[in-house]
């Protein structure tokens, strides 16, 4: 375990040097688990595209998208998407991701929990959805962790290098703060 912080915050622009960074360095670590992407996605300009794209989202009300944060670096992302904030719905998905040079150091696991706390406290949702592959067993491990369980299985849900795979589907009542929360600066 490592002795830095984890945080998370709004991700901004000046991120996607980082975040390029971090993708073009683990585009093979990562190939299991994410679907192919262009070659200008590994580039700080495609990155920057993209974050453009999900603070349109955020302005919307549709995401709310972060970056982990260790010692202050960006080591990551979390990202709270597909918002539904009408009263008898008020649920979205989590997604995460940590750069390589970073796992095994538990940021996941504090990233994600961070996320949950923006996710009912910020955002006022009432469930947490998330999907793993099948074989992913470290971010099933991580989603247990964070009072996520399983709920049935999406076939043919994903198409990772030319094939369809399933995906696990997970849940969480946020309501139930029998987890820790942490504090708003962690998050911030």
């Amino acid at each position: 375990m490592s002795s830095s912080r984890t945080r998370i915050r709004l991700i901004e622009p000046a991120d996607a040097a980082a975040i390029a960074a971090h993708r073009a360095r683990d585009a093979d670590a990562f190939r299991r688990w994410e679907p192919a992407q262009p070659a200008a996605y590994f580039t700080p300009e495609g990155q920057a595209q993209r974050i453009e794209r999900l603070l349109t989202a955020y302005q919307d009300g549709t995401a709310w998208p972060g970056v982990v944060l260790a010692d202050g670096e960006v080591i990551g992302q979390v990202t709270v998407g597909g918002i539904l904030p009408q009263p008898h719905l008020r649920r979205a998905s989590v997604g995460y991701w940590i750069a390589t040079v970073a796992q095994n150091r538990g940021h996941a696991g504090r990233a994600l929990g961070l996320a949950l706390d923006v996710m009912a406290d910020d955002l006022g949702l009432h469930r947490a959805e998330a999907s793993t592959n099948l074989e992913n067993l470290p971010s099933q491990r991580v989603l247990r962790r964070n009072g996520f369980t399983p709920y049935g299985v999406a076939r043919s849900s994903i198409l990772l290098d030319g094939r369809w795979h399933d995906a696990l589907l997970w849940e969480r009542i946020l309501e139930d703060r029998a987890l820790p929360t942490r504090s708003p600066s962690e998050r911030r």
